[in-house]
Order: structure tokens, then C-alpha cells, then sequence
């Protein structure tokens, strides 16, 4: 339950005085319903004016404060903007031009009545204008800000509005005892919490920004921590395989060195009584699915079931596909789970997993539901790990009368600081070696006025026997838009190749649809599949030793990576062509120039950080798992070492949440929304 010092600041929007229900609507289109989040909506720059005793030259380019009076006043003629010309103390002629509202200017403005003008002072060669000015009477000087913070807003809410809700939200805000370790808090200089929070609105840019962001970053570590020790301290079942299925696998390739290491290290934690919380990050074809099947085979020899969770349906069939063909020779049962199942092959699986005779179950999110109950739940892997939220990985965990083992696995390397940020509560493993066989891929990037050309070398790749994927662009945020999109261009290529040559898939089609195409390019019958970021992860076809990604600039670096990876699976040269459009952006140029230079998936992740941010590498939006509000990613990368030393410190030497730094700790935690690591701590 949140402290009762905190109430007042997380009560409704409609508890301020003056919000109404147009102002309750219009800041709910920016996310914010309650007091808190007011405070939290942080100024994004500064308004810096002049209060000048004259206009100058000098001051182009300024947002000046002056005081003028009005001598001419010349209507616009047709399309022609209302200009008021008006004299300063130094008797120097400035034009205030109006292109719309004619008629408040004139009344704001009358001839001979001094006034004061705000606004950005332009030079129109020797003549001084400002364009659209806010108009003050005279005598009111100390009513304009020289410095005004400036919030992001939306339709029918002024900044000056907004201004005044943020401070309404900041006079509940109370003050709270110190959660920083005394010496780290000197160290950085930072302000206590209530003085940081009024200064972040009202000087941006000096150290209480930094302090909350710390704060935030620190109550998440604090969290991830409590996670991990409340999920030590749960026991389960010791699961060590006696390696009678293992050793009969067939293996495709000699395992690398890298996959040997990570193994070990998951079979070192299964066979523990806590249970394994383990992040496996791979890059793009580096063998992460065989090393899944080993652990799942482990624990299929020590009596246990295991399920494997894939974010789409397309993923799912696709490593049933494998683990079939792989398990089934073994003696193994393998079933799949999706939203399609339905009728008596839905009620068979469930049977199955209730009596134990499926020993492994692949599926997408159905194997949450509450009617899927396993006889010995031993080992769960989440593929695409950064799909899924931490309330989803603890979803799955509740599936068993025990915890079951954890594997979680990306093929979208993660950044080491966002690896602490969202993953702290997790230990990392990384393959970071290819198995043999694999040949880079070659990366071109062509102007897409070259399409033409580009369709001509299509048309010689097919003809010497091989195939293509030809991903079309994210148009927008509309699966409708895209699988136009998609259409268009498959029609194209059909009038070109033929119709029994290209198939398409894209996300707005039947399941069976879609496998029927995917199972006509697999076997060779298609030579080109068009397709939507649909085939993203997980598709294989070995043969496929060419895509075409059609304006590549639209998509971010991880998922060109991604899309890149679904060829140069077999022997032959596999190549690439990212066709960009014309208005590149900097960001643009520099992703490319990136996916051209290096097939490293790591170094990639960086990059990728850096150019877009944390939140939509991790897919947060779709893992419902809350993006940090104060925090940017320069916060993250500089602040989240430092915050999870201090967590760590307040565990280990500080006595926890029991002692008095922990008291305060533990209001930071429901500050910001994490105090679901207290109820934690009380069921753990």
C-alpha cells in the first residue's frame, strides 16, 4: 500500500484547482491523469528573452522585450499581412506584421499608445520586424518572464497553462527523507529530492534534473535487485540431465566454443535449487535455438517438461518445425500451442501437458492462458526476449507449483547498460562466435531511382536457380497501409516473373495463409517472397541468398540487422541491397553507412543506442514494461552503473529495506511505480 505522504501527489488531475473536464482531456492525450505525472512533465528548453531600452541590429535572432508606440497602421491588401509600424525610445521604425487576426491587432495597437511588444526580432534587410508579437500593456514589465521553461503540450493547452499545473502539482509534492548514500550524494552535489524537483521546472539544465533522473535509475536497480533476491530465495526443482536423449542428438554443426561455454553455464544453473533467471544474447544465425533444444532436452532427462514462448505465430511454427524434425526420431513429443489450436487437437495438447506425455510445448502467448496446466513444468525459454515484459516472465513462472527454470534469449544484441537497466535482475550469457559455414553477408546501398536495375539483377538471381525475400517499407504505424503497401509491389514483380513465381505475406493474413506461402518459398516452388517486417526473426531458408529492403532508411539499425540475417544461412554468397530513398536524414546516412561497414550485431546495438534511444531497441511500447519518464539515455549510460552500486550497497551493507536509508528507499520505489518489488519481498 503507498504511503499516505504520498497521496495528495498521486491524486487525479481533476483534485487541482481549475481542471476541468476539457483540461482533464487534453492532458490525458499527453499521458498525464494524476498530480504526479504533472510533476514529473518536465520543461523541454528555455524561452531566453531581452528586455531592451531599444531595438538594435545586434539583437536579430532575439526574442526581445520592447517598448514601442504605434504611428502607421497599413491593411493588407488580398493575401498581403496587416503591418503596424511603430517607433522605440531611440526613435528607430520597427514593422509588427499580422498574416491572420487583423482586427485584435488594430485594437491591441492602437496610434499613439505605447505598448509592449515580446517577440523574435528579424531583419528584412534594413528593416527591423517581428512577426506576430504578444502585446502588453505598458506599465506591466515584471509580468514577462526573462527565462520561461517550455513543456510539451497539446491541442487547447497553453504553455503558460501548463506551467501553472506543474506548479500546482509541485506545491504536493512532499519533502522525504534521503535514499542516496551520504558521500555519492556529496560527490555529485545533487540537491535533496523536493528542491531537485522545483528546480528541474524551474532553472532546466542544472543538477536537479540529474538527481531525478539518479532517482529513477536507482529505484529500477533497487527493484531488478529485490527481483533477483526474492527469486534466489524461491526453491524448485534441481534438474540435472544424465545426457541419454543429448547424447543421441543429431547435431547439424560441431557446437562453437562460445556455444559449449553457455551450455555449461545454463546446465551449472539448472541443476541448482534456485531457480535460473539467464539472458541469452546471440547474434543474428549464432546458434541460440540448439542450445535452447539442449537445455530443453536436459531437463526432459531429469523427469521435467519444458515450453518455449515465440512472439509470433510465424516464429512458433517455425521452431516446432525444427524441434520436431530434430526431437522426434528421439523419442521426444513435441506439440505447438497458438491462438489457431482450437477444437480437439487444442483439448489433445492440453491433455497431453496435464498427463506429461508432451514433454516440450512451443507456442506464443495462448501457453499463459489460465486453462494450460502442465503435469512438471521444469524449463521455460522466451525467444525474442525483448517482447516480453518482466510481468509476462513472471506470468510464465507462476505455471508451475514451483518456479520453473528461466531461459530467456534475444537475437537483438542488447547494450550493456540497458542489459542492467532492464535485465539487472538477470545473468547474461553471449554466444559471440559463428558456427562454421557461415558467410557474411555482402551489404549494398542503392538509391532506390535505381529500382529498375535493381529488379533486372533480381531477374538474373532467379534465373541461376536462386531466391530473394523483398521486404516493402514501413509506410506508418498501419498494418492496412503496409500490406497495401506490400501488394502493390508483389503485383509488380508478378507481371514481371510471372504469378507462380512470388508469393506475399504480410501481417494482416490468415495464419494457414500465411504458412501455405511461407511452406511454398521453403520447399523452392516460389522464387521471391514479398513481405512486411513479417518475416523479421526466425524465418530459415537456406537457399534464400538474397533480400531487397525497400526504403531501408525508414527502419531502425537492429531491425535492418534482423532482416539481414535471414539470408547468408547457406554456403553461398548472400547479398543485401538496402534501397534508399532520396531525403536522407544525417540518422539515415549514418545507420546505412553502419549496416554497409560491419555484420556485427554488438557493435550494432551500440550504435543503434545511440542513434534511437532506449526505448524503442527494447520494444518497450510493445512489452508494456514502462519506459524511463526522467531518464534520457545519457542518464542511463552515465547513471545506471552508479545506481546499481548504491542499490547493491543498500542491500548488502545498509541493512536493506528495513534500516532507515531503506525506509526512504522504499518510498522512492512507490515514487516511481516499482513498489511491486515490495510486494515481492513480502511473498518471496
Amino acid at each position: 500500500m503507498r504511503p499516505d505522504l504520498l497521496n495528495p501527489l498521486f491524486a487525479e488531475v481533476e483534485a487541482l484547482k481549475g481542471v476541468g473536464p476539457g483540461v482533464t482531456k487534453g492532458l490525458a492525450r499527453l499521458g498525464l491523469t494524476r498530480a504526479v505525472d504533472l510533476a514529473f512533465h518536465l520543461p523541454v528548453g528555455t524561452i531566453d528573452r531581452v528586455a531592451a531600452p531599444a531595438a538594435d541590429h545586434s539583437l536579430v535572432g532575439r526574442i526581445v522585450i520592447l517598448e514601442l508606440t504605434p504611428f502607421e497602421i497599413r491593411d493588407g491588401r488580398g493575401r498581403s499581412p496587416l503591418r503596424i509600424y511603430a517607433n522605440d525610445s531611440a526613435e528607430n521604425t520597427i514593422t509588427l506584421t499580422f498574416f491572420n487576426n487583423p482586427g485584435w491587432a488594430k485594437k491591441q495597437l492602437p496610434c499613439g499608445a505605447p505598448k509592449l511588444v515580446v517577440g523574435k526580432l528579424d531583419a528584412w534587410g534594413q528593416e527591423l520586424q517581428i512577426v506576430h508579437p504578444e502585446v502588453v500593456e505598458a506599465g506591466k514589465k515584471s509580468d514577462i518572464a526573462i527565462r520561461e521553461p517550455v513543456y510539451g503540450l497539446t491541442e487547447g493547452i497553453t504553455n503558460k497553462r501548463m506551467r501553472e499545473l506543474a506548479m500546482a502539482a509541485l506545491e504536493r509534492a512532499p519533502e522525504l527523507e534521503e535514499w542516496i548514500e551520504p558521500s555519492l550524494l556529496a560527490r555529485q552535489g545533487w540537491p535533496r529530492w523536493r528542491k531537485a524537483l522545483a528546480e528541474a521546472h524551474n532553472e532546466p539544465g542544472r543538477e536537479g534534473r540529474s538527481r531525478l533522473a539518479y532517482d529513477e535509475l536507482f529505484a529500477n536497480q533497487l527493484a531488478l535487485l529485490l527481483l533477483r533476491q526474492s527469486s534466489k530465495r524461491r526453491r524448485t526443482r534441481s534438474l540435472q540431465g544424465d545426457g541419454s536423449i543429448t547424447s543421441r542428438l543429431m547435431l547439424p554443426y560441431e557446437l562453437t566454443s562460445a556455444q559449449q561455454r553457455v551450455i555449461e553455464e545454463i546446465r551449472s544453473d539448472m541443476a541448482q535449487t534456485a531457480p535460473m533467471l539467464r539472458l541469452l544474447q546471440g547474434d543474428v544465425g549464432s546458434g541460440k535455438t540448439l542450445v535452447a533444444l539442449l537445455a530443453m532436452l536436459s531437463a526432459v532427462e531429469a523427469g521435467a517438461q519444458a515450453a518455449m514462448l515465440a512472439p509470433t505465430e510465424i516464429l512458433a511454427r517455425q521452431h516446432f518445425a525444427t524441434l520436431s524434425a530434430q526431437c522426434t526420431p528421439l523419442g521426444i513429443n513435441v506439440a505447438i500451442l497458438t491462438g489457431r489450436e482450437k477444437g480437439r487437437a487444442r483439448e489433445s495438447t492440453l491433455m497431453g501437458l496435464a498427463d506429461g506425455s508432451i514433454h516440450i510445448l512451443v507456442g506464443t502467448h495462448a501457453i499463459f492462458q489460465e486453462r494450460v496446466a502442465y503435469k512438471s513444468l521444469g524449463l521455460a525459454v522466451v525467444d525474442e526476449q525483448h517482447r516480453f515484459g518482466v510481468s509476462q516472465r513472471l506470468l510464465l513462472s507462476s505455471k508451475a507449483e514451483t518456479p520453473p527454470h528461466l531461459l530467456a534469449m534475444t537475437a537483438t544484441p542488447i547494450p550493456r547498460t540497458l542489459t542492467l537497466t532492464h535485465y539487472g535482475e538477470m545473468d547474461v550469457s553471449r554466444i559471440d562466435e559463428m558456427p562454421p559455414g557461415r558467410t557474411p553477408v555482402e551489404t549494398l546501398v542503392i538509391a532506390d531511382a535505381k529500382l529498375a536495375e535493381v529488379v533486372d539483377g533480381l531477374g538474373r538471381h532467379i534465373d541461376a536457380g536462386g531466391q530473394a525475400y523483398w521486404v516493402c517499407p514501413l509506410v506508418e504505424e498501419s498494418e492496412v497501409v503496409d500490406a497495401a503497401a506490400a501488394a502493390e509491389r508483389a503485383a509488380m514483380l508478378r507481371a514481371r516473373f510471372g504469378p507462380d513465381k512470388v508469393g506475399l505475406v504480410h501481417g494482416r493474413m490468415k495464419g494457414p495463409e500465411k504458412d501455405a506461402v511461407m511452406a511454398s518459398f521453403a520447399s523452392g516452388a516460389l522464387a521471391v517472397l514479398v513481405a512486411t517486417t513479417v518475416i523479421e526473426v526466425g524465418v530459415d531458408v537456406p537457399n534464400a541468398s538474397l533480400i531487397v529492403i525497400e526504403g531501408a532508411e525508414r527502419f531502425g539499425l537492429a531491425q535492418l540487422h534482423q532482416l539481414r540475417g535471414r539470408v547468408g544461412r547457406g554456403a553461398k554468397l548472400s547479398r543485401c541491397i538496402l534501397l534508399r530513398g532520396a531525403n536522407l536524414s544525417e540518422t539515415g546516412r549514418a545507420r546505412l553507412a553502419l549496416m554497409r561497414e560491419t555484420n556485427d550485431g554488438f557493435r550494432i546495438a551500440e550504435e543503434d543506442l545511440k542513434l534511437r534511444g532506449p526505448g524503442e531497441i527494447l520494444g518497450t511500447r510493445q512489452s508494456g514494461d514502462q519506459a524511463f519518464r526522467l531518464a534520457t539515455q545519457e542518464d542511463v549510460s552515465e547513471l545506471a552503473p552508479l545506481a546499481q552500486a548504491d542499490a547493491q550497497l543498500l542491500l548488502d551493507r545498509d541493512g536493506g529495506l528495513a534500516s532507515p536509508r531503506g525506509q526512504a528507499a522504499r518510498i522512492c520505489l512507490y515514487l516511481f511505480e516499482r513498489d511491486s518489488a515490495v510486494g515481492l519481498l513480502r511473498s518471496g
